[in-house]
């Protein structure tokens, strides 16, 4: 009897590993998460929040979730160049580094993760001015290895990130209208 039940629970076992590999195996190699919002500022306000990774600490949700955290910054103080690593138990160990900024509009940025994974994904900021103020967008995108589009079998990234993204956005918002 204990064979039989063995038997059974290592078929249900390699079945639902089986489900997962197939349903991880048809998600996109790449993923990509979007949020924006409108602040009721000009965007040369709003871009130097941005620009400079000194700023972040005001808006940032990633600040705030680990306020213990470890921070160094190199290169020039903001702008293309511009550089920030962080060591800390609940966001990780990784760094930023602006690889584009154009005046009141665009900021690219190369973040990369060692831990608690390894990854190396395209963060884009964007601002466009609008009657009254400006739009701003704020994006990552990256590559999906097999091991992330397992994860994104249990979790949903957009949401995950798209929540820490639309907190950051509503305190971006806060500090600018100011």
């Amino acid at each position: 009897m204990f064979k039989t039940i063995a038997i059974v629970a290592a078929v249900a076992i390699v079945v639902f590993i089986a489900a997962v590999l197939v349903l991880a195996s048809n998600k996109p190699d790449i993923f990509r998460v979007q949020r924006q919002t409108t602040i009721q500022a000009p965007p040369e306000k709003i871009f130097p929040l941005i620009n400079d990774y000194k700023q972040w600490g005001a808006w940032s949700p990633y600040e705030k979730k680990d306020p213990a955290m470890k921070r160094s910054f190199s290169g020039p103080a903001a702008g293309k160049g511009a550089a920030y690593a962080w060591e800390g138990k609940e966001v990780g160990t990784g760094d930023m580094l602006i690889t584009e900024s154009v005046p009141a509009s665009l900021i690219k940025i190369d973040l990369n993760f060692s831990k608690p994974f390894e990854s190396h994904n395209k963060v884009v900021f964007s601002i466009q001015p609008q009657a009254g103020g400006s739009v701003v967008s704020w994006e990552m995108a990256g590559p999906a290895p097999l091991i992330s589009r397992v994860m994104h079998v249990f979790f949903n990234i957009d949401k995950m990130v798209g929540n820490d993204f639309e907190a950051g956005l509503a305190d971006l918002k806060a500090i600018a209208e100011k």
